[in-house]
């Protein structure tokens, strides 16, 4: 035993942690008809509740019994208020205890508190008889003593404020004898205390007044018109004093409930019996046939609205002998009521990054059936991120189950479905829409790993280069992308001496012109950044490839005249045809076909002698030398490119054809447009001094060209294309 005692405690324990606070009642009597607005009692401070925290927890008042929310909680003092109209009559009827049941709920984190409203009844109703005028036809021979029943007045209030009494109008025949049935109410009978005699007064009328014990009383009167006949002795009588039916609710109407009979030993008219209620509001729900006593549905039979009837019904015989019996009808229910799903709070908008199990949304579900036909199951549709977790009584808090993701989902509509447990169960569906709110959770990403950038150099500063782009799938600003440079180096310049970059649109311009001989490509780091908090950002490497064009025309390296000077050179005399004179050297900046060169004479003494390789620039003679041919020869030599359009050079080249220095006349008249020139012995020094340098070069060059070879290297010159021998 000791074992199991422990083992309770434990779940005892362990539930207080696992379920939110439920506390016991708390109880009001409150007098009906009070004011909108008339404080009940201060239910924070019969709960112990901090007044500071009610707002910040959303305390509210939700109603257990009916829809109809009689009262709310003031959150800054903390009293319970009425706020609509409370009728006990309307509410409970002919009930001695007049209870409803009220829960303050309050959220964050949920707790429920219930308290009861016991309604007090006030004096509201005046006594009222089902007639306002009472005939009775008595026999003058009826034998003092004789009773008639009257009946009794009704009055919707209970306790005192029910009827207590009658009083009868000053008469010489009749007093007055009140009762108590069975129930407690009062009833009165006429008691014949001097005989009639129909010949001296066959007309009696009479006032009856019942009145109740309020404050102030209240009181109501009926007019008993008694006609003096012969004798009626036998008054009607039931079957049973008290008929018990039972009646589903929702019965349509003129269905049988009941029949009660009633006999009447005399003879002709005094025996034919007529039935009818005694309670008016009997009349508008149920009708009884008359002559047959037939008991039939008339109105609607709500099993919430009253599970029991109790009514009176009369017998009367033809000459007004009345007898009473009771009829009790219990109704019983059916499930004729879906449940209801009430939203009592929700997170419209849910944050992407909250975890599982977070609450975002509180359910209540009400059956105003009863028993199993009140028992409530709640269910989710499959395949949304969230599930109802059962709390305090009728309530459920919608939960996530995983983590939510705004770019894959930003809207859930989620349907609540509530099924009661009856035969056949009923149910109801309420959709709630949630939005996921985005953080700022994904970085931008640019379309492409790299961005390539083609550019001919001497371009205009300020044209576009490329465009970069980079998206972002959040939301906003969170997904609105700002386009930058990273600081960096080009050729020692700040790269931004260079680029730049639209911050909007992600186009980049050139800042410069670029050069080609002096750079042919440079890298640059974008960075793409959105406007979320904190930002996010991602960067590409962007290559800017830079095209050359023929903007350099060839330079000639030999020969090169400086100020009036010229190159000379000696040819043999017996050169014979094919022999190597001399060789124009050249070179071009630009690159590719633009530092493709060809050579061309373009003027010269003798047209057939000297010829010139197109693209190595070497003279030769095109024949052999004779005796006919001029000593002085004098070249032009153009020097051209292969851009477009093609750019070009000249040198002139001046060739004396003799074997020795000694043979050499005067060098006077050289070139055909400087004869006067102030030619020396210094011509002597000047081809002695040319033919060593060319002779050195021609070593050099091929020097370099074995060297390369040799080591499996292919030669070549970055910016200047060199044409040799």
């Amino acid at each position: 035993m000791c074992y199991f005692r422990r083992i309770f405690m434990v779940v005892l324990w362990l539930l207080s942690f696992a379920f939110p606070l439920i506390t016991g009642d708390v109880s009001y009597s409150v007098p009906e008809e009070m004011k909108r607005g008339s404080v009940i009692g201060n239910i924070a401070k019969d709960i112990g509740l901090d007044l500071g925290r009610l707002s910040a927890r959303r305390a509210r008042v939700d109603s257990e019994d009916s829809g109809v929310q009689y009262c709310s909680v003031n959150l800054n003092t903390g009293e319970l208020v009425v706020q609509e109209r409370i009728d006990r009559e309307g509410l409970c009827a002919k009930k001695t205890s007049c209870i409803l049941k009220q829960e303050l709920v309050l959220e964050n984190l949920l707790e429920l508190h219930l308290f009861i409203l016991r309604i007090q009844d006030i004096n509201d109703n005046a006594p009222m008889f089902k007639e306002e005028t009472l005939k009775f036809e008595i026999r003058e021979s009826a034998d003092k003593g004789a009773r008639f029943a009257v009946g009794e007045a009704h009055d919707e209030d209970i306790g005192e404020n029910a009827v207590q009494g009658y009083t009868l109008e000053q008469n010489n025949h009749f007093k007055l004898d009140v009762k108590t049935n069975s129930a407690g109410r009062k009833y009165c009978e006429l008691v014949l205390d001097k005989e009639l005699d129909r010949e001296d007064n066959n007309e009696i009328t009479l006032v009856l007044t019942a009145f109740d014990g309020g404050s102030p009383q209240r009181s109501g009167t009926v007019v008993i018109h008694v006609t003096v006949l012969d004798a009626n002795d036998n008054a009607p009588v039931f079957s049973q004093t008290v008929y018990k039916a039972s009646l589903p609710e929702n019965s349509a109407p003129d269905t049988l409930v009941i029949t009660v009979t009633a006999t009447d030993p005399d003879e002709g008219i005094h025996r034919e019996i007529t039935y009818e209620f005694d309670h008016v509001s009997s009349k508008d729900v149920f009708s009884i046939h008359p002559k047959a006593g037939e008991v039939r549905v008339k109105g609607n039979i709500d099993y919430e609205k009253m599970p029991s009837y109790e009514m009176q019904i009369s017998a009367k015989d033809g000459l007004g002998l009345i007898s009473y019996a009771t009829l009790l009808i219990d109704v019983t229910d059916v499930n004729d009521n879906a449940p209801i799903i009430n939203l009592k709070s929700l997170t419209n908008h849910i944050p992407e990054n909250v975890s599982p199990g977070t609450e975002v949304g509180l359910i209540n579900v009400q059956d105003r059936d009863s028993e199993n036909n009140r028992q409530v199951r709640c269910s989710l549709q499959t395949g949304v991120p969230f599930k109802l977790v059962p709390s305090i009584k009728n309530y459920y808090s919608l939960v996530t189950t995983e983590q939510l993701d705004r770019e894959l989902v930003s809207d859930y509509n989620i349907t609540i479905t509530a099924t009661d447990e009856g035969s056949p169960p009923l149910s109801s569906s309420k959709t709630v829409h949630l939005t996921v709110a985005d953080i700022n959770d994904n970085p931008p990403v640019f379309e492409e790993q790299s961005y390539s950038a083609h550019v001919t150099e001497n371009n205009k500063p300020g044209s576009t280069l490329c465009s970069v782009a980079a998206r972002d799938p959040d939301w906003r600003q969170n997904g609105t992308v700002v386009y930058s440079l990273l600081p960096g180096e080009v050729n020692g310049a700040p790269v931004s001496s260079y680029v730049s970059v639209n911050g909007d649109t992600g186009v980049i311009h050139a800042v410069r012109a670029f050069d080609y001989e002096h750079f042919r490509s440079f890298k640059v780091q974008v960075m793409a950044r959105d406007n979320g908090s904190p930002p996010l950002s991602s960067n590409v490497t962007v290559n800017v490839f830079i095209s050359d064009v023929n903007d350099n025309s060839p330079q000639i390296l030999y020969p090169t005249p400086e100020g009036n000077s010229f190159m000379t050179e000696l040819v043999p005399k017996a050169a014979h045809a094919g022999s190597l004179v001399s060789k124009v050297i050249a070179v071009d900046a630009d690159s590719g076909q633009n530092a493709w060169l060809s050579y061309h004479i373009v003027k010269s003494t003798d047209a057939g002698l000297f010829t010139i390789g197109l693209h190595s620039g070497e003279i030769r003679t095109q024949r052999d030398i004779s005796e006919s041919d001029s000593m002085k020869q004098n070249l032009i030599v153009a020097v051209k490119d292969n851009g477009q359009p093609p750019l070009s050079a000249t040198c002139s080249m001046y060739l004396l054809i003799s074997d020795n220095l000694a043979e050499v006349p005067e060098l006077k008249d050289m070139s055909y447009d400087e004869r006067d020139s102030k030619l020396t012995s210094y011509l002597i020094i000047a081809l002695v001094s040319v033919s060593t340098f060319f002779l050195t070069f021609i070593i050099i060059v091929l020097g370099v060209r074995f060297c390369m070879t040799g080591a499996g290297a292919v030669f070549a010159l970055p910016a200047w294309h060199v044409t040799y021998y």
